[in-house]
């Protein structure tokens, strides 16, 4: 949108090319140096470390156990989180808030605590599996390998496939279902061949999230796995361990990652062009009182799901106050000792460390996000619509592949940024500002454009405007967006445990360490104030949005 008397290079071209620049140094920059050195040794393209990984079944094995848990734990994802969006829209359920914060915060945890708490509920040791090994005089060897990598995943899964087809719900006209109702469809057939289509563009694109969320972590395998070797585990280790390290082949690796990455992406893109829908929910759905089997029915599985869901959580904080004999093995007595080692001893950097990152970060996230989302939407043209397509990138990047390419990009001569915080708060800000974006976009897609023009008429610049009128109206959508990018960059691991130092390591790292090294009892209080931080920011976020639940 361009006013009268409007130059074309203005405050708002330099803006843009500034916001370019960024993106470019710190996304396009990168990943060129990766493709660079995957392909190119002495001057001259060398395809040798592609060829080793795919003639090697050790390597590319690996890949294939990615893709088994990926799609497995993608589908089980789908099997829990699809009903249980349409029982908790379709049927009153008691407590349903109560459910919908619980099984959100399921899913803002990061994925390898879920896998630390299940090692202590079914872990050869954990307290379930001695339960059952004495009650049925059994020896189980607990969930370790590919079934306890899928539980973890499916568990931390479901709730993203819940919140895309619970918010596509939520704008879907029920008339459509009465109607269907009138022509002779059960309750099936108006599910299958009603809803089900209708929903399937945000079933799509949550299906996407979570199979690039499964397909690029690493924690979970790492610390559940133990024979069961996947992609992303392979990659790290190659990276990061003390002997037989080779960079080319690395990033070899990465970019095989990237290429899968986009071209899930693309796949998404199309499917979701073709079975897009308009709605609007002129009589939206209502949560109506279930009676019989079918209440019962609903009730078990709304419950029981988000229960088990939210097991590790519970696991993490009550463990947290148990004692355990040389921080290992938890002694089952209720004790602070976990809390005086943290906060007597000093142990606090981590803390500190997340909370001023996080802030850093968010500040940057915000103020980043209202430009690029102003930009896109009111300054339409060929830079800002590369600008908008830039950002999508770290959306699709794995954060492992962008800490090895940030430590390829700027551990050097003349950046010298590796193990400093600027490297890692600039990771964090960059692999989670499309959630500001979005939800910024989103509302100034809302504002009318008269409101600045009214405002520029009466003699306002367009910087003041912007300023005074425009900013305070997308603030609702903005701080939403920057509370979920807030909450999601302080559980951000993948990256911050490539780029950390001693002195820049985060929460996520410090638990993962503690984990690695069986200080259960750390790695406990950690996740324990990790999760409330998740908890009171999530409260805040319904606070100031006013909504009651958490949809996509």
């Amino acid at each position: 949108m361009r006013y009268a008397g409007e130059k074309k290079f203005n405050i708002w071209t330099v803006l843009t090319l500034i916001l370019l620049a960024c993106f470019l140094m710190f996304v396009i920059f990168p990943i060129a140096l990766l493709l660079i050195k995957s392909l190119f040794t002495g001057g001259q393209v060398n395809l040798s470390y592609f060829a080793k990984f795919f003639m090697r079944k050790y390597y590319w094995s690996t890949l294939v156990n990615s893709f088994k848990v990926t799609i497995v734990s993608t589908l089980i994802a789908c099997i829990i989180g699809v009903p249980m969006a349409y029982v908790l829209r379709s049927i009153k359920i008691p407590g349903s808030e109560f459910l919908n914060i619980l099984i959100v915060i399921s899913y803002l945890s990061p994925p390898f605590i879920g896998a630390y708490a299940w090692i202590q509920l079914l872990g050869r040791n954990g307290f379930i599996t001695r339960m059952i090994n004495m009650l049925f005089h059994v020896k189980l060897s607990g969930i370790y390998g590919f079934s306890g990598i899928v539980l973890v995943f499916s568990l931390q899964s479901f709730p993203l496939i819940y919140m895309y087809v619970s918010g596509a719900l939520k704008n879907l006209d029920n008339s459509l279902n009465e109607a269907a109702e009138m022509l002779g469809c059960n309750a099936f057939e108006r599910v299958t061949k009603v809803i089900f289509p209708l929903v399937m563009p945000s079933l799509l694109a949550g299906m996407l999230l979570v199979f690039m969320r499964v397909f690029s972590d690493f924690g979970t395998p790492m610390i559940i796995g133990e024979g069961y070797k996947t992609f992303p585990v392979t990659l790290y280790t190659q990276f990061m361990g003390e002997v037989g390290t080779n960079d080319s082949f690395a990033a070899s690796m990465c970019v095989i990652v990237i290429l899968i990455a986009l071209m899930f992406f693309f796949i998404q893109k199309l499917l979701g062009r073709k079975f897009t829908y308009s709605m609007t929910a002129l009589k939206p759905i209502q949560a109506q009182y279930a009676k019989g089997g079918k209440r019962v029915a609903a009730y078990l599985f709304s419950y029981l799901i988000t229960f088990v869901a939210a097991l590790p959580q519970l696991t993490v904080i009550v463990t947290s106050f148990i004692g355990t004999i040389n921080g290992s093995l938890f002694n089952g007595k209720f004790t602070l000792d976990n809390y005086r080692n943290i906060f007597a001893k000093g142990n606090t950097i981590a803390i500190r460390n997340t909370y001023l990152f996080g802030v850093a970060a968010i500040i940057i996230v915000v103020i980043c996000g209202i430009l690029i989302s102003y930009l896109s939407v009111r300054k339409k043209n060929p830079l800002t619509a590369v600008l908008d397509t830039l950002t999508m990138f770290p959306y699709i990047v794995p954060g492992s592949v962008l800490g090895i390419s940030f430590l390829y990009a700027f551990n050097g001569k003349p950046f010298m940024l590796g193990g400093t915080a600027v490297i890692i708060i600039i990771s964090l800000s960059i692999r989670r500002m499309p959630y500001t974006i979005r939800s910024s976009t989103a509302i100034i897609g809302q504002i009318s454009p008269s409101i600045e023009e009214a405002s520029i008429s009466l003699g306002a610049s367009q910087m003041k405007t912007f300023l005074k009128i425009t900013i305070p109206m997308m603030l609702p959508g903005v701080l939403s967006g920057a509370i979920m990018s807030w909450i999601t960059l302080i559980s951000e691991l993948s990256s911050s445990v490539i780029l950390y130092t001693n002195k820049t390591m985060t929460l996520t790292v410090a638990i993962y360490s503690e984990v690695i090294r069986s200080n259960f009892g750390n790695a406990a209080v950690y996740s324990t104030i990790l999760t409330l931080t998740s908890i009171l920011s999530l409260l805040l976020f319904f606070k100031l949005t006013g909504s009651k639940d958490l949809s996509v």
